[in-house]
């Protein structure tokens, strides 16, 4: 099923989730999932999915500032400009779909920020993981794991919204999040 739906490297665990020592999506199964709604248009599900972008990006910009450490205030930085390119890509994908095909600075005034990607809020997410925010691999291990948690709740969204065009639009997002993921992997790599 994994290997079927685009990841590369899969681990067969014996004894399934219950013998899994390490990380996973946190959380009750509805988390996140009051962000939409089962019969929304694909509009206003980018719409979400935008406003969500925008909570991560200033979530790792405040974090930014906040930091003592020169290189980890730079990899903020960074991650807020990844957020940047996800936002561009959906207010693309928006303006593709839309009649109207509003300038960026109407889209952003239509985009109500509710909550980080995931579904969780900033503090929510600094107190479940804890990260030293001067250690660049806490950092990026908090970047994926926020990156996993709003993989995890697209792919939900998914199996709930009955919209078509609208649970595309969702798993065309979600295909996104395993790219970002995929970048964070390389940058943690690189550490």
């Amino acid at each position: 099923m994994l290997t079927g739906n685009g990841f590369k490297k899969v681990f067969n665990v014996s004894g399934g989730i219950k013998a899994w020592h390490s990380k996973t999506a946190i959380g009750p199964q509805d988390l996140g999932i009051d962000l939409f709604n089962s019969n929304e248009e694909p509009l206003e599900v980018l719409k979400v999915a935008y406003s969500m972008e925008q909570g991560l990006r200033e979530f790792y910009l405040t974090l930014g500032k906040d930091s003592r450490n020169e290189k980890v205030k730079a990899l903020f930085s960074k991650l807020a400009d990844i957020e940047i390119k996800h936002q561009i890509s959906i207010y693309s994908s928006y303006t593709d779909l839309s009649p109207d095909k509003p300038s960026k600075d109407e889209f952003e005034k239509m985009v109500e920020a509710r909550a980080l990607e995931g579904g969780l809020s900033t503090k929510e997410y600094l107190d479940l993981f804890k990260p030293d925010l001067n250690s660049p691999t806490d950092v990026i291990s908090l970047a994926m794991s926020i990156e996993a948690q709003a993989l995890d709740l697209y792919q939900r969204v998914s199996t709930k919204i009955v919209n078509k065009e609208s649970k595309d639009v969702i798993n065309k997002i979600a295909n996104e999040e395993k790219v970002h993921l995929a970048s964070l992997g390389r940058l943690m790599d690189s550490l």
